[in-house]
């Protein structure tokens, strides 16, 4: 796990909010302070979609930060700041398998429960926190270390001004 200051919050809160820049992550949950406190669960409610839908759109268990994206802006647009937000995002299952795959050593995918970045603003500063959740106990740390690696290339590539606490 690692924790990373974001410098220049009007450019990420742009990638973040209006570009689609992480349009591909899964929102486990989010919440967004005004006015009001709103709260979302990013689970998909059983039910909802058919199963042709499902199928056609490649819906999981967790909506993708597209479909949330539009809402949270609206909760945030204006003219004044947000007092606070808080994102908890998810890989998805396909990138989950390919990150596994990708880091060898005696890593399977059954063995990784999720690869997760949360994002938090509050009181004007903004961070992003890296997290791994494994289904076995292990003292290798080595998975844990790349997803790290992994999250501050993405941040690198999209041009996002980090620092590491």
């Amino acid at each position: 796990m690692v924790a990373l200051r974001i410098g220049d919050i009007r450019g990420f809160t742009s990638r973040l909010f209006v570009r689609e820049t992480f349009d591909r992550l899964l929102v486990r949950e989010a919440q967004v302070v005004t006015y009001n406190a709103f709260t979302i669960d990013g689970r998909i409610r059983q039910g909802y979609y058919t199963k042709d839908e499902i199928e056609a759109e490649g819906i999981g268990e967790f909506s993708r930060w597209k479909a949330v994206r539009p809402l949270c802006f609206a909760l945030i647009r204006g003219k004044k700041l947000p007092g606070s937000f808080r994102i908890e995002f998810a890989a998805d299952p396909e990138y989950t398998e390919q990150f596994v795959q990708a880091a060898g050593g005696s890593w399977r995918a059954d063995m990784v429960k999720g690869l997760y970045l949360g994002v938090r603003y509050e009181n004007g500063g903004l961070l992003c926190v890296t997290g791994l959740s494994l289904t076995v106990f292990t003292m290798d740390k080595s998975l844990e270390y790349q997803w790290d690696e992994a999250v501050k290339a993405f941040l690198k590539k999209n041009e996002i001004i980090f620092t590491e606490e």
